[in-house]
């Protein structure tokens, strides 16, 4: 509907009546958290200081410093691009830059959750500062904008989760999921832990995601939706998570994932998930 990961967008979804912002961060060369979905620059959203789109994707955000990275425009997509084509409804905001996370709460006011998504890969360490750097600079920032109380932190890599607890074990943490064709980080085929699980193994917890996510300290367990089902939301909830899909956008799907009782939605259209909610009889919080 608007720009993604930036001050109009978020402004955007806050004006439905949204009750929880999720966005992501990077960390640039100075230490600054940044709000970002890609590690790099992302030529499909991006134009440098000369007003044209970037050619190739790059360079990595832990190269630039916050200056630099304030040089760039992410306030709309590029209709050339396969990405761009995806998102026809979304209305530009020219002039948009990569916020801080202090900005993000700045903006958002003291009322709002926030679900903050750590991106580091452990099948590519070069792209991100490493994971125990990254969560210890997410912590910092998300106290000193005093929103601890009102945050999840979330990661397909749980490594960073880990920390997160460590650091502050009162910081709530959401633990990412998805077994796919194309992106799968529990690996449950391979025989041995994935890299994406912070050493947990699958096997020792039964072949269970539910139980591994507890067993990695998390509160809420996000499951790709389409690996839902009526069974893990039941195990999941009855091991005292909450259980909250990404990222659902087809209004019958919200419904069907609503009525197998998940507690909470990730989408890209609120405006299709709020009159679902509403003729629910539920209320979003």
């Amino acid at each position: 509907m608007a720009p993604e990961n930036t001050l109009a967008g978020f402004k955007v979804a806050l004006d439905l009546g949204v009750s929880t912002l999720e966005t992501d961060l990077a960390i640039t060369k100075d230490d600054d958290v940044v709000v970002s979905h890609d590690p790099i620059l992302n030529p499909d959203l991006t134009r440098g200081p000369d007003g044209q789109w970037l050619a190739t994707a790059g360079p990595a955000i832990r190269t630039l410093t916050l200056a630099d990275l304030g040089r760039y425009d992410i306030g709309r997509l590029n209709p050339a691009s396969k990405y761009g084509q995806q998102w026809p409804e979304q209305k530009p905001a020219d002039g948009q830059r990569f916020p801080t996370l202090a900005d993000f709460f700045a903006m958002a006011g003291p009322s709002v959750r926030f679900n903050i998504e750590i991106k580091t890969n452990p099948t590519k360490p070069d792209l991100t500062v490493d994971p125990p750097r990254f969560a210890r600079l997410a912590v910092d920032a998300i106290r000193k904008g005093q929103a601890a109380g009102r945050s999840t932190v979330q990661s397909f890599d749980w490594r960073g989760l880990l920390e997160v607890k460590a650091l502050a074990p009162d910081l709530a943490t959401g633990c990412l999921t998805i077994e796919s064709n194309n992106f799968d980080t529990i690996q449950r085929a391979s025989g041995r832990p994935s890299p994406w699980l912070g050493g947990l193994d699958l096997a020792a917890h039964g072949g269970s995601v539910p139980r591994l996510a507890k067993a990695a300290g998390c509160a809420t367990w996000s499951p790709f939706w389409r690996n839902v089902d009526a069974g893990n939301v039941k195990e999941a909830q009855a091991l005292g998570l909450k259980v909250v899909p990404w990222t659902v956008n087809a209004p019958a799907e919200m419904e069907r994932l609503i009525d197998l009782g998940v507690d909470g939605l990730i989408t890209d259209y609120p405006d299709r998930a709020l009159p679902i909610l509403a003729a629910k009889g539920l209320k979003v919080r």
